[in-house]
């Protein structure tokens, strides 16, 4: 809401702001952990203008960081493992709330995905609270993940598609504690 009071005024619909990791994940279930900072996805919607006043609003070291010990960082859109049309969702307890920024967030089952590219302590937590939480179905998680595969296998990034495979198999293996499902790379990776 800070940042919302903060926007400067403008003509036009809001600024919509698409929020990933961690952050999405909290806004959308009873979920909450340490984090310093707030991905926001840069999106066509979120120009160079709003990128550089977000950012100059409550980026690193800003007044709002400091007051809230919570930054924004913006993740550029071919750094996620995603599918190539994510799905968002709306944040109700934001709705109505903001005049000058529309937040969307990340679906829990698309952060889950984008969160096995790095798959780091806190995400493997983030994740298994999730599947604890029953808001992962194995399923929907296996067609999200073969989505972002067929991104990733076109260019350079494909290399590290097999990392992201095991990923996904420790997942169904220890923490939703089913079969490993099999995810078939292109021929040359």
């Amino acid at each position: 809401m800070a940042i919302d009071r903060a926007w400067p005024a403008t003509p036009g619909a809001p600024v919509r702001i698409a929020i990933i990791g961690s952050t999405a994940l909290m806004l959308q279930a009873a979920y909450h952990r340490g984090t310093k900072d707030c991905d926001v996805f840069e999106t066509t919607g979120l120009g160079p203008g709003a990128r550089d006043t977000l950012l100059g609003l409550a980026g690193p070291g800003t007044p709002l960081h400091r007051q809230h010990a919570l930054y924004i960082d913006v993740v550029g859109n071919g750094v996620p493992f995603l599918p190539h049309q994510p799905r968002w969702k709306a944040v109700p307890a934001l709705s109505g709330r903001m005049s000058r920024i529309d937040v969307v967030v990340l679906d829990v089952v698309d952060v889950v995905v984008s969160k096995l590219k790095r798959f780091g302590p806190s995400d493997q937590a983030d994740i298994d609270a999730m599947i604890q939480d029953g808001r992962v179905v194995h399923a929907d998680l296996v067609d999200r993940f073969r989505l972002a595969v067929d991104v990733f296998s076109h260019d350079a990034r494909a290399d590290d598609l097999p990392r992201y495979v095991a990923n996904l198999h420790r997942v169904e293996r220890d923490m939703l504690v089913v079969a490993e499902s099999e995810i078939v790379l292109p021929a040359w990776i």
